[in-house]
């Protein structure tokens, strides 16, 4: 082979050299390229996941607790870059939670409200049926069973009432003014510890007709609750006081006052708007201020609970303003002396009246004007009799106060 021929070989197998390594680090390049590629997807995966995962499993249940406004703080996302990402789900997250919880509180409500509204309408039967027999029986311990019935019965219709209020339901049917005294005595009626309520002196000032029923239902939650959280040996005091812009009523407890936290949600309820959720208001349900902030949102009054009372506990105050007041007078009963001898019993056709002013049957005299010799009267006879006349005085120093008993009625008031 001659020189010539060995320089083509050469160069030949140079330029193949040549394009060999070329295309080796051409290669070399692309690999690098697409392992870089590889490793940033693999990393960009890697913290989609995370960030789903953290998605799932903090922040939408915790979006879903504060859009049912409780105090969840929501945690943002883990990686700023993809918080454009997942704003539309969160956006579409939070319309359909939102919009579950109104129709789950309204169907509840509506459930709710019928089923007060039965037992109201039953609790009213009772009620006539309880009235007819005080009526009909004169034997103080008939009588003593029938007025403890009748409390009883008061009680149910006022947390059947209270129930159907927070679910949108109107109090009662519209009554007359009432003095606030007659309100407060309908207010103590209407709770369990009737007996340790301070009832003030009467005031010529009252209560127009159509706030009467809602300010009765929120002062006997209040002192209900006033006397649930103190101990049975205090009294729950109640006294008026004169503002600028309207009356005020004032309810003193010995209990063992309120927490911050407490407090704190109290005032929320009673602005009226807290208690629109019923599902939020506990196990087993406190509804008490809830109910007073819808009644107090509904019909212009205001309530709270944040002064300490004297005796330590707590002094709820229902502020009225002059809107919702007016003045009654009361007619003056004339003076008649009264003395413990009993006159003659002459068979007039009249009938005699029991201490609670129910009627008593006589018997009749004899032809000769003898009188009919009465049965002794023992212990037990003297205690029962003790019992009716208390109770027979609780029931008239509340009757003007429990004329104003709500009634279920069907439709919404004129305001």
């Amino acid at each position: 082979m001659d020189q010539q021929t060995l320089a083509v070989a050469f160069w030949f197998v140079l330029a193949a050299a040549l394009v060999a390594v070329v295309l080796l680090v051409r290669q070399h390049r692309v690999v690098r390229e697409l392992r870089s590629r590889c490793a940033a997807a693999e990393a960009g995966l890697q913290m989609r996941a995370e960030e789903e995962n953290h998605l799932v499993a903090a922040r939408l249940p915790a979006l879903a607790e504060a859009v049912n406004h409780r105090p969840v703080e929501v945690p943002g996302p883990r990686h700023a870059e993809l918080a454009e990402t997942h704003a539309r789900v969160l956006d579409l997250f939070t319309e359909s939670v939102q919009d579950a919880t109104a129709r789950g509180v309204q169907a509840a409500k509506a459930t709710v409200k019928s089923m007060m509204r039965t037992v109201q309408s039953l609790a009213n039967e009772q009620q006539v049926t309880i009235s007819s027999m005080q009526q009909r029986h004169d034997d103080p311990d008939v009588l003593a069973d029938l007025m403890r019935i009748d409390h009883m019965n008061s009680q149910l219709g006022r947390r059947a009432q209270a129930t159907a209020v927070l679910c949108g339901s109107w109090p009662g049917q519209q009554r007359s003014a009432s003095a606030l005294t007659d309100v407060v005595r309908g207010a103590t009626s209407r709770i369990r510890d009737y007996l340790r309520v301070s009832v003030p002196a009467e005031v010529d000032v009252a209560v127009i007709s159509r706030a009467v029923e809602p300010v009765v239902l929120a002062v006997a939650e209040l002192l209900d609750n006033g006397a649930r959280h103190s101990q049975p040996n205090t009294m729950v005091e109640v006294n008026f006081q004169q503002a600028h812009n309207g009356m005020v009523i004032m309810i003193d407890d010995a209990g063992v006052g309120m927490t911050v936290e407490e407090l704190q949600r109290a005032e929320r309820l009673l602005t009226g708007d807290g208690g629109s959720d019923i599902n939020r208001l506990g196990d087993p349900p406190q509804i008490g201020f809830a109910v007073i902030g819808v009644l107090a949102k509904r019909y212009g009054f205001r309530v709270s609970v944040d002064t300490r009372s004297p005796y330590g506990g707590v002094r709820a105050v229902v502020f009225l303003p002059t809107e919702l007041l007016t003045r009654v007078t009361k007619p003056q009963m004339p003076n008649v002396a009264v003395t413990p001898e009993a006159a003659p019993s002459v068979d007039t056709g009249e009938t005699d009246r029991t201490p609670s002013g129910l009627p008593r049957r006589q018997r009749r005299e004899r032809a000769t004007g003898e009188r009919s010799t009465p049965a002794p009267t023992t212990k037990a006879v003297q205690s029962n009799e003790r019992t009716a006349k208390g109770l027979a005085a609780w029931q008239r120093g509340t009757r003007s106060g429990r004329d104003i008993s709500p009634p279920v009625v069907e439709g919404n008031p004129q305001t």
